[in-house]
């Protein structure tokens, strides 16, 4: 068994798995971040973090979220994470998250979260409901197998994880006078220089909401 090599990796600054840009977030009351955690079959072990984009469709989901009780509505929150292969640009450089993405481009997965944690202000779990959330998702041997290079936060439209309900917009046109009572929502999305997740590795998400 080999022994696991930590990289400590700058939020804005990457060097492990080719990654080598910088990625910021767009101003939003809603801070997005992720932890990626692969371990591979010769148990080496990569750590990486980036931040995310929060999306127009979060913000939507976010006033059906608030307004649910006085409507009758029964709306959830975030269900499950999605991974996929279609950000556009180059391998290593790929194109910045853009707030009006409203699907993965290319989805291969989506699967439920194994944990929904609260942490406290210095990053404790917290035994309350707090403003900071970790949503937790691990990929296993099997599964995701793919060169991954973009993911993102579903609120499903069908609870089912193998059935997929996307809008059909074609990025970047955005129309808000869709019903997205009917769709997928899309709340975070995150592109990045291509992950290969092979066969017999394992990939451990936790994204991580502030509000």
């Amino acid at each position: 068994m080999g022994t696991p090599i930590k990289q400590q990796i700058p939020a804005q600054r990457t060097t492990g798995l080719g990654f080598g840009i910088g990625l910021k977030e767009p101003h939003s009351g809603v801070k997005g971040e992720v932890f990626f955690t692969i371990t591979h079959p010769d148990n080496t072990v990569e750590e990486l973090h980036r931040h995310n984009v929060y999306t127009l469709d979060g913000g939507i989901l976010a006033a059906m979220l608030f307004s649910a009780t006085a409507s009758g509505a029964t709306i959830s929150g975030p269900l499950c994470l999605a991974v996929g292969t279609g950000a556009k640009g180059s391998i290593l450089n790929p194109d910045l998250a853009d707030n009006r993405q409203r699907q993965l481009n290319t989805e291969i997965a989506r699967k439920e979260f194994s944990s929904v944690v609260y942490r406290t202000s210095t990053g404790a779990i917290a035994t309350v409901p707090t403003n900071i959330v970790d949503f937790t998702t691990v990929f296993t041997e099997s599964e995701a197998n793919a060169s991954l290079n973009e993911m993102g936060l579903v609120s499903p439209f069908d609870p089912d994880m193998t059935v997929t309900t996307p809008v059909g917009a074609t990025f970047p046109t955005y129309d808000d006078t869709i019903d997205m009572t009917q769709f997928d929502r899309l709340l975070n999305y995150l592109t990045f220089p291509v992950i290969s997740k092979i066969s017999g590795s394992v990939l451990a998400i936790t994204w991580r909401l502030t509000f």
